[in-house]
């Protein structure tokens, strides 16, 4: 069984029993942006094979030792914010896309909805993050189950009980539907969100490849592949936008992670839109992910699974 390690404000281990020494196990937090407490990353796996990477879609072959360097400094930027970060793995060899822990599972104030996912090569991360709640704690609140799918990168919180759900090659109708009657049973509402084809259904386009909220009223964006719908709910809402050029787009500049409201965590090399939440009020920092992040085009938000968020 892998082990978790637990950094930041406590620290803890987990051996082969599942038992753990933490003593905190407070979770939730309705909110992309509320203060981060406590969040989950998954380490890096091996390589089953050389050619594991073509399979994942990754741009080229993975370097292991690049790979670990680039996350132990990505923890310790969120640990140095002052999370408290929970450590999970060595996941087994092969499970490259694991390390993109929000994916697996949406957190609710009562306890985790596991979901289940669109690639086939990433159905076995949901054993994987059951063990791992299971290990702190935190009760399953309900479960998606086949035929439907539903991959956490589509959800994102509007807010306390407003959730939007992308629909699109990873997340189906049948998933929103079963997560619409879960949520439902704890007063939250589950608004979908159509997505466009892109690059048809080889490529990963979330609904958070589009939109990133980093305050309660305020959200990264990239336009030009929004629904039309939702673009106008969010107006509606008093949301303001921080558009991504479209030379930004493709590295991820629409991928950012809230630290706090108004505090992100981005990409490096994504000078404009920096810029931009600059003007806007926020404070950017920034992390180097050329083999986390860029090679295998995930970003900052996908790294992460907040456990809670809260003020105070």
């Amino acid at each position: 069984m892998a082990e978790a390690t637990v950094t930041g404000t406590t620290t803890a281990r987990e051996g082969a029993t599942g038992t753990t020494t933490a003593t905190r196990r407070r979770y939730g937090g309705h909110s992309m942006s509320a203060p981060l407490r406590s969040v989950l990353v998954r380490r890096p796996a091996s390589p089953a094979g050389g050619e594991d990477w073509r399979a994942f879609g990754y741009l080229h072959e993975v370097d292991e030792e690049k790979s670990a360097a680039e996350h132990d400094a990505f923890r310790a930027i969120l640990a140095g914010e002052g999370a408290e970060v929970v450590e999970a793995g060595g996941d087994p060899p092969g499970m490259l896309d694991a390390v993109f822990a929000y994916d697996p599972a949406i957190v609710t104030d009562r306890g985790v909805v596991l979901g289940r996912m669109g690639k086939d090569l990433r159905l076995d991360e949901v054993i994987l993050a059951e063990r791992t709640f299971t290990e702190l704690g935190i009760p399953v609140l309900g479960r998606i189950g086949e035929p439907g799918t539903v991959e956490g990168g589509d959800t994102l919180w509007l807010d306390e009980s407003t959730l939007a759900v992308g629909r699109g090659y990873r997340t189906n109708a049948a998933g929103i539907a079963q997560l619409t009657e879960i949520l439902g049973g704890i007063g939250v509402e589950v608004i979908p969100v159509g997505l466009p084809h892109w690059h048809g259904a080889a490529e990963c386009l979330h609904l958070m490849s589009l939109i990133s909220p980093v305050a309660a009223d305020l959200a990264v964006v990239y336009l030009p592949l929004l629904e039309v719908a939702f673009v106008e709910l969010l107006h509606d809402r008093g949301w303001r936008f921080v558009e991504v050029p479209d030379d930004e787009f493709a590295s991820m500049a629409c991928n950012v992670l809230a630290l706090a409201p108004g505090r992100c965590l981005m990409l490096d090399g994504n000078p404009t839109t920096t810029a931009r939440l600059e003007a806007a009020g926020c404070t950017v920092l920034t992390y180097r992910g050329d083999e986390i992040s860029r090679n295998r085009e995930g970003g900052p938000t996908c790294l992460t699974r907040p456990l809670l968020r809260a003020n105070g």
